[in-house]
C-alpha cells in the first residue's frame, strides 16, 4: 500500500501511514482472535467490556460511570445493559435517595463468565507477544502510552 502511494505521490511522506496503518491492522487483527473465546460465550465485544469494568472495580457502578470506564455512550450502555440483565450476567439495585439513579453490579453468573473468559484471552495474549523479546514488549508499551496518552481528549482537536 505504502508503495502504491510513494507511486502516485512521491514527494510525499508516507511515514505516518506506515506506523498508523500498521497499528490498525494489528489491532483488527487482535481482535478478530481475541474476540473468540467472547463469540462462544456469546458476548459482544463492548458487552464484555462493560462486564470487565464491574469486575475490575470490585464494586457497584452507575451507568454513566460505565459509559465513562468503557468510554461508551450513555444509550450504548443502556442497550447493553439491558441485554445483560435479561441474561442474569448483571443486577440493577435503585439508590435509595434518587429513584432516577440505578447501581449495577455483576450477578455470581457474570462473575463466573468473566472469570472464565479472561485466563484464555490473556494466553493467547501472551503467546502474541511472545514472538517480541521481554524489553520489546516493554519499550512497545512504552511507546503505545506515550502515544495514547497524547491522543485521548485531543481528537477533535487533531482533525480541526
Amino acid at each position: 500500500m505504502v508503495r502504491q502511494w510513494q507511486a502516485v505521490h512521491p514527494e510525499l511522506d508516507t511515514g505516518p501511514m506506515e506506523v498508523i496503518g500498521r497499528i490498525n491492522r494489528c489491532a483488527a487483527l487482535l481482535q478478530q482472535a481475541e474476540d473468540a473465546p467472547l463469540r462462544r460465550a456469546g458476548l459482544s465485544r463492548p458487552e464484555f467490556d462493560l462486564l470487565g469494568a464491574l469486575r475490575r472495580t470490585g464494586h457497584e457502578l452507575t451507568p454513566g460511570e460505565l459509559a465513562r470506564e468503557t468510554f461508551s455512550s450513555g444509550a450504548a450502555v443502556t442497550k447493553r445493559l439491558k441485554q445483560l440483565t435479561e441474561r442474569g450476567l448483571v443486577e440493577r439495585r435503585g439508590d435509595t435517595r434518587d429513584r432516577r439513579v440505578a447501581h449495577l453490579r455483576l450477578t455470581d453468573a457474570g462473575r463466573g463468565l468473566v472469570d472464565g473468559i479472561l485466563p484464555e484471552q490473556l494466553a493467547y495474549e501472551t503467546a502474541v507477544l511472545s514472538v517480541l523479546a521481554p524489553e520489546g514488549q516493554g519499550e512497545l508499551a512504552s511507546l503505545l502510552a506515550e502515544l495514547l496518552g497524547r491522543l485521548e481528549g485531543r481528537t477533535g482537536a487533531l482533525r480541526a
